[in-house]
């Protein structure tokens, strides 16, 4: 009777060998019967560990726990505003507190600043689709809106330069209506009148100033300091006092 065929049993002579046999293709293949119980002990976990040691080489850590918090706070600062900007109205004057800073072009506010010779932003040209309170987000103002108030207009237009500066010493001319208006007062006809001296100013007319002032605008004022401080404007033809009046 012939003798029974050996089983072939193949046994890892290290435990790199093992674990390289084990982790193939990351699949645990299942390896020969060994017989001291020892060896196989041994090799068990050091196959554990090399598996372990592959699924951590293969797959970096990328959760945002894992980003560099210095990075994230370099970012957030670089679009923080410092000493945010406030439009300040008032029958005395106008003004803004705070630093005019900008953020760059957004949705709604893609015009271009103006600067002076020190670096300032002292002007914003309106984009088409540009909005006031964009433009004040932009520009770190707190209070958007009062752009179209500052600038003697009811809403921003295209092409429009918006003064970013005003000297607080200069009577502040309101676009809705008069300070001391009475009940029922007739805002339209101001508000067109004021648009027209803005016009008017921005050309450097200042005789269709006068024309506008003496046939409408004038008897629209009762405030003696405010009719007085205008005319005082108009005879000197003070165009940059003018200009920060009613454009």
């Amino acid at each position: 009777m012939a003798a029974p065929l050996a089983r072939s049993t193949t046994v890892p002579h290290t435990a790199d060998d093992a674990t390289a046999s084990i982790c193939h293709h990351g699949s645990m293949f299942r390896i020969g019967r060994l017989a001291p119980t020892a060896i196989a002990l041994v090799l068990g976990i050091a196959a554990l560990a090399g598996c372990a040691a592959t699924a951590e080489a293969a797959a970096p850590d990328t959760s945002p726990s894992a980003a560099s918090p210095a990075g994230e706070a370099a970012a957030t600062n670089a679009d923080a505003c410092t000493n945010p900007a406030q439009i300040i109205l008032s029958s005395g004057g106008a003004g803004i507190t705070g630093r005019v800073q900008d953020r760059g072009a957004r949705e709604f506010a893609q015009g271009i600043v103006g600067l002076d010779d020190e670096g300032n932003i002292v002007s914003y040209t309106v984009a088409a689709g540009d909005a006031e309170y964009a433009i004040g987000d932009r520009l770190c103002i707190v209070n958007g809106p009062a752009l179209a108030d500052l600038n003697h207009v009811r809403t921003v237009h295209p092409d429009q330069v918006l003064r970013l500066t005003a000297e607080p010493d200069v009577l502040f001319v309101p676009y809705t209506n008069p300070v001391d208006a009475p009940a029922g007062f007739a805002q339209i006809p101001y508000q067109e009148a004021i648009e027209e001296m803005g016009r008017a100013a921005d050309a450097g007319d200042v005789d269709a100033m006068r024309a506008i002032w003496a046939s409408t605008l004038s008897g629209m004022f009762t405030n003696p300091v405010d009719i007085d401080g205008i005319q005082k404007a108009l005879d000197a033809g003070d165009l940059t006092v003018l200009t920060q009046m009613f454009s």
